[in-house]
């Protein structure tokens, strides 16, 4: 087993403060037939290129019991935007559909294995792993993206489909874990297909 989750683990436990002033746990999403958690931060051009793309995903899927949140494990002394305080600035100005996560500690960044920001796990209403990877092909820019990873899996789940495509790398800047370089990735991380 590498770095990141495998197809099929079940969704690791969590428990983390939100920009909205509560505390979540993994079980108050127990509501959602698909819970589709990504890893994300504030500042990241990745992320920030494609956020609109996300948003129009998590509105298409809303009515299907879709629910998205997002998680930022950003290390705050790498980059002081992905503080929680701008976390919740960010919210304010932008009322993504989505509750946003702060992993200081980033024991749950490395739970899940995350890789890069943005970086998507879909979880069945089981809560095992059913599509890990990017949502786009060109989450920079996402007008100009060729393909749509994250919508066709969740259309293929809610059909009753096998997921065609259940492993995609992610495409993004790297999460940045504290007291290492900015570019650090864990040594036993790797592409995932």
């Amino acid at each position: 087993m590498g770095f990141t989750l495998d197809i099929g683990a079940s969704a690791p436990a969590f428990n983390l403060p939100a920009t909205d002033g509560r505390t979540y746990a993994l079980e108050d999403f127990s509501t959602a037939k698909v819970l589709v958690i990504f890893f994300t931060c504030n500042h990241c051009p990745y992320v920030i290129g494609s956020d609109e793309d996300t948003r129009a995903i998590a509105e298409q899927f809303s009515e299907q019991a879709v629910r998205f949140v997002a998680i930022n494990s950003n290390s705050k002394n790498t980059y002081a935007e992905d503080s929680f305080e701008h976390m919740v600035e960010r919210m304010d100005e932008h009322k993504f559909p989505w509750t946003y996560l702060y992993d200081e500690s980033q024991n749950v960044a490395e739970a899940y294995g995350a890789l890069c920001t943005p970086h998507f796990y879909i979880f069945d209403e089981a809560r095992k792993l059913i599509y890990i990877g990017r949502a786009i092909d060109y989450p920079r820019a996402w007008e100009s993206a060729h393909t749509h990873e994250l919508v066709d899996a969740l259309k293929e789940h809610l059909a009753g489909e096998p997921i065609r495509t259940p492993i995609t790398n992610p495409i993004g800047c790297n999460v940045k874990w504290d007291g290492k370089e900015r570019h650090w990735m864990p040594p036993e991380a790797c592409d995932l297909v």
